[in-house]
């Protein structure tokens, strides 16, 4: 066995641990018909631990809910356990459509919350064309209008703001590849 990593430590006690009360809830009240839940934390963490070292891991939280939901998927899987009489009753099941789950919602609100900090951290006048290009959707004629600049220079803030958010993203996890790739859409 490993010797103990004393920052790992810190970052297990820190980050992902306080949220085990809520990550049993979240578990007995989606899986009710889970045995052992001890079994499946576990499960979760070490999922996350492995995840951290290959640096994956963005967001704790999220990542340690979504990673137990779908450790409780692989059981579900694996077990195979099919009830004949339930399927015979199954007309009778009322089905609600459900929007995302807690884990999916609250990584949701991160990575929106990381988008926000991106676009923040561009300068002045990059950040003021980037919003009114990404968000009020205006065009780039009406930006440079708005603004007293050129159609260039909104154009080069634009590719400045993407860039930047980019390799912000990038930095937070969002992103797969190198700092410096371009990616074209």
């Amino acid at each position: 066995m490993p010797p103990l990593d004393t920052e790992q430590t810190r970052w297990f006690i820190e980050e992902v641990h306080p949220h085990e009360p809520a990550l049993r809830a979240y578990l007995r009240s989606s899986f009710p018909t889970l045995q052992d839940i001890d079994d499946l934390v576990q499960e979760a963490y070490a999922r996350l631990i492995r995840a951290r070292r290959a640096g994956q891991v963005g967001h704790p939280r999220a990542y340690l809910f979504t990673t137990a939901r779908n450790a409780a998927y692989d059981l579900f899987r694996r077990s195979k356990i099919v009830s004949i009489e339930g399927l015979a009753d199954f007309e009778g099941l009322s089905v609600s459509v459900e929007g995302p789950d807690a884990a999916e919602k609250a990584n949701h609100d991160q990575e929106l919350e990381i988008l926000q900090k991106a676009i923040n951290a561009l300068p002045d006048r990059c950040r003021q064309v980037f919003t009114m290009r990404r968000i009020q959707d205006l065009s780039h004629r009406e930006i440079a209008q708005a603004l007293g600049i050129s159609e260039h220079t909104v154009n080069a803030q634009l590719a400045i703001g993407m860039l930047r958010c980019r390799q912000y993203l990038r930095a937070h996890g969002l992103l797969k590849g190198t700092p410096h790739a371009v990616e074209h859409s």
